[in-house]
């Protein structure tokens, strides 16, 4: 398929009153047909990888060919100049955050594009800086603890950032990453607690926010840990049994 057949197979699967309910949770409807995610993720599991058609579909402007461009580029073949220039057409934060989820956080430049775009002027380009900060806290598994602990200095530095979609990302890197492992989550809610009594509003927004989720996850692992006596193991299996009880299930009462 070409981009120009993707987009007759798409315009007819989108709505008017999907583009008014898009525009309501501020997404740019200008360029769209309307759509939601399972129809292109559907194409995109037909198209599978494929660089050359992703540049095509992303040159259309349309923001449904745009997201199904994030779905189906290779992050391998992604340069940086390929990156920043996609970066700099984002016009609408839902285009923004399924790059940086599908696509950009698997290339091996995400760390170095993250933090440079967070550290830039344009909203939307600080955007992906953040989002693509957050979605690495899931997609780098072997990132050590160290590589997120440089990212907290920029989380205050730009708690500051009054824009919608700016202040949300930055929220949004913030709990990612105290949700990443109890170290991180540590060092996240002393962020937290600072912001939150700021002056700037915004930084109180984040940091509030940011600390209703973070002390939560605290509280619910405390009660986990307290819910049995100190030293009991959580189940206790006798050898070659494979995690099963010796104690047999009780039969039902039927009658």
């Amino acid at each position: 398929m070409t981009a120009k057949d993707i987009l007759k197979k798409l315009k007819p699967l989108g709505s008017k009153e999907n583009r008014e309910g898009m525009a309501r949770f501020g997404i740019n409807s200008a360029n769209s047909f309307g759509l939601p995610m399972p129809p292109l993720r559907q194409i995109a599991r037909e198209v599978r990888r494929d660089h050359k058609l992703a540049q095509e579909l992303w040159s259309t402007g349309n923001r449904e060919a745009r997201i199904l461009a994030a779905l189906v580029a290779d992050p391998k073949q992604l340069t940086a100049a390929e990156m920043n220039r996609w970066v700099r057409d984002f016009d609408s934060w839902d285009v923004c955050d399924n790059s940086a989820i599908h696509l950009f956080r698997y290339s091996p430049l995400a760390w170095q594009q993250a933090l440079k775009w967070a550290r830039m002027k344009p909203e939307f380009t600080r955007r992906a800086g953040f989002a693509l900060i957050a979605s690495l806290t899931v997609a780098d598994k072997k990132a050590p603890n160290e590589s997120f602990l440089e990212v907290l200095p920029l989380i205050e530095e730009y708690s500051s950032d009054d824009r919608n979609f700016v202040k949300k990302a930055v929220n949004w890197a913030l709990r990612q990453i105290g949700k990443r492992n109890p170290e991180l989550r540590k060092e996240a809610v002393k962020v937290a607690t600072r912001l939150a009594g700021a002056k700037e509003p915004s930084a109180r927004w984040i940091g509030k926010d940011a600390l209703r989720e973070l002390n939560a996850l605290n509280a619910s692992s405390n009660k986990q840990r307290s819910s049995r006596p100190s030293g009991m193991p959580s189940k206790r299996t006798a050898p070659g049994t494979r995690g099963r009880s010796k104690t047999p299930k009780r039969r039902p009462n039927l009658d």
